[in-house]
């Protein structure tokens, strides 16, 4: 059905032409449209649809591969937090295990087939007392040939003094680890420092029978632990992470 556009004046609808007046029931049937003016549909082509089309996540180190038809990819490349430490003969609690760094880009992967994944590992909680500290975490790593993003781990947990989270480089966005807590041989060890995804583990207290610290997740430094005859052993470093935001 043609359209003709009313710039000025009165116009005379035609044969076949919908008004007000033929639709009484306030929808188009074929009644109201003549054979002469009937409503076509017409296909599109040429438009490719675009966006968010898939999300991978590596907890393991392997290779990326690339999607047929993705172009772009976010990349999130965090190391592993480490350790807390465990606590010390004399009534001295541990300090928590700082977190890993984060890298954050964009890449355009339209030349790009593939990149090679490291994933930091996170460090095995300490047995206490033993006066010594915890572990440092492992990087993750993201080189696709063009690109290499690097998520450092996050540092051994200890007592005393805080202890620092892994630094990152290569994103356009760099977001180093939360520090580990300081502990300072007062009833409670302290927390591990965060991760871009993940909160630190608690550190033990002499309260009930959570003498252990907690172990960190995705990056984040695990909790130190408090010094006890029934428990004092230092929480587990989360490992690294790499998740992949795919685009079309």
């Amino acid at each position: 059905m043609a359209i003709t556009k009313v710039t000025s004046g009165v116009r005379t609808l035609g044969t076949g032409e919908v008004t007000t007046a033929n639709i009484l029931d306030g929808t188009i049937e074929n009644a109201d449209v003549s054979a002469t003016a009937a409503i076509a549909s017409t296909k599109v082509s040429g438009i490719v649809a675009s966006g968010l089309n898939s999300v991978q996540t590596f907890t393991s180190s392997g290779t990326w591969t690339r999607p047929a038809s993705i172009t772009k990819v976010i990349v999130y490349v965090t190391g592993a937090g480490g350790s807390g430490g465990p606590s010390e003969p004399g009534v001295q609690n541990g300090g928590g295990g700082g977190g890993g760094g984060t890298a954050v880009k964009l890449i355009d992967v339209s030349s790009i087939s593939t990149s090679t994944i490291t994933i930091g590992a996170g460090p095995a909680g300490i047995a206490g007392p033993n006066g010594g500290g915890g572990t440092a975490g492992g990087l993750s790593s993201w080189v696709d040939g063009t690109n290499t993003l690097t998520g450092n781990g996050g540092g051994a947990g200890r007592h005393p003094g805080n202890q620092v989270g892994g630094t990152a480089v290569g994103g356009t966005l760099n977001i180093s680890g939360g520090w580990g807590g300081n502990a300072n041989g007062t009833a409670m060890a302290t927390g591990g420092g965060h991760s871009y995804w993940s909160a630190g583990g608690m550190g033990g207290i002499s309260v009930g029978t959570a003498y252990n610290g907690q172990d960190g997740a995705y990056g984040s430094g695990g909790g130190g632990g408090c010094d006890s005859t029934s428990g004092d052993d230092s929480g587990a470093g989360g490992d690294g992470i790499i998740v992949v935001w795919e685009y079309k």
